[in-house]
């Protein structure tokens, strides 16, 4: 799964100690079992991420980073393996070589971090039991705070933003019992007048949620997005999907979705996916999403297509 990151920062990274800072702040958490991909050159750099897949299924990920490399023409890439010194590690270290180079592409490097520690086979006078880090503090992680970036803990903990909050959701159910979907018109009206508080009302978000099982309803949703307005539309639905009843979350998800990828963040993007494909059979719209994070296509392209 490709996870682009927020249009908006820029991190210049020098040390292997700013990589391993940069990488959750791009990510929007701190990676676990990972393959982490950075890219340069090209037509658009971004940053991608996959679950490290067992031994015989390593020639799989290593295509899924490839992919989107080759697609936007990446020149050169820098990997970050999160996992201990096993043998799915070690193999996907040799065939993400192999495979970019094959590709023509320029590997800069491959750090491997386990338990604190960092290591890199390749880099000459590299300690073969690996370099304390501790990046907690490190300048990368202000910019991240002063810019109004979240960095959770592991990506689980990033999940978490999006599971129901039973009291509201509660609430939000009764309301629905009594209300009528707000037309397209009304809908994209509601989203304009909450956007800057970042919540509906209970009885708005019961007829919005209503609103949103029709596709001119998700269209008029989506009306107002842009890059600029992102992270407030990332807001307001991230609430209400927190408050929307498990039959109706799957539309509002896809829309979080949608706004999450539009504000670069990814991983974010991925979860609302998720959330949006486990209520039902699947939205057009949350499959759309999916396929602009597997081909990595940056947010820029929004303004492109609209343009």
């Amino acid at each position: 799964m490709t996870e682009p990151t927020s249009p908006s920062t820029t991190l210049q990274a020098r040390t292997p100690e700013d990589v391993l800072a940069a990488v959750p702040v791009v990510l929007g958490f701190e990676p676990q079992q990972s393959l982490v991909m950075l890219t340069f050159g090209g037509t658009e750099s971004f940053h991608a991420r996959v679950d490290l897949p067992p031994p015989a299924e390593v020639d799989a990920g290593v295509a899924q980073l490839l992919e989107p490399a080759v697609l936007h023409r990446a020149t050169r890439v820098l990997f970050v393996v999160y996992a201990d010194d096993g043998r799915a590690s070690r193999l996907a270290m040799r065939r993400l070589r192999q495979a970019f180079g094959e590709a023509g592409i320029e590997v800069v490097e491959v750090i491997r971090v386990h338990d604190g520690r960092w290591f890199a086979p390749g880099r000459p006078g590299a300690a073969p039991t690996g370099v304390p880090f501790d990046v907690g503090n490190h300048h990368f992680r202000a910019q991240a705070v002063a810019e109004g970036i979240v960095v959770h803990r592991s990506r689980a903990e990033l999940e978490e933003l999006l599971q129901p909050r039973p009291e509201a959701v509660d609430e939000v159910a009764r309301a629905v019992r009594r209300a009528v979907p707000s037309p397209p018109g009304e809908l994209g009206d509601l989203v304009d007048l909450r956007l800057d508080a970042g919540r509906f009302s209970t009885p708005e978000l019961a007829r919005v949620l209503l609103g949103l099982q029709e596709g001119e309803g998700r269209d008029a949703a989506l009306a107002a997005m842009s890059r600029d307005a992102a992270l407030e539309h990332v807001r307001l639905w991230t609430d209400a999907v927190q408050r929307a009843p498990a039959e109706l979350a799957d539309a509002p998800a896809a829309v979080l979705a949608l706004a999450a990828w539009l504000a670069g963040h990814g991983a974010l993007a991925w979860c609302a996916v998720d959330r949006s494909r486990a209520t039902g059979p699947g939205l057009t719209l949350a499959s759309l999403v999916a396929d602009l994070l597997t081909r990595a296509v940056p947010p820029s392209a929004w303004s492109q297509a609209a343009s």
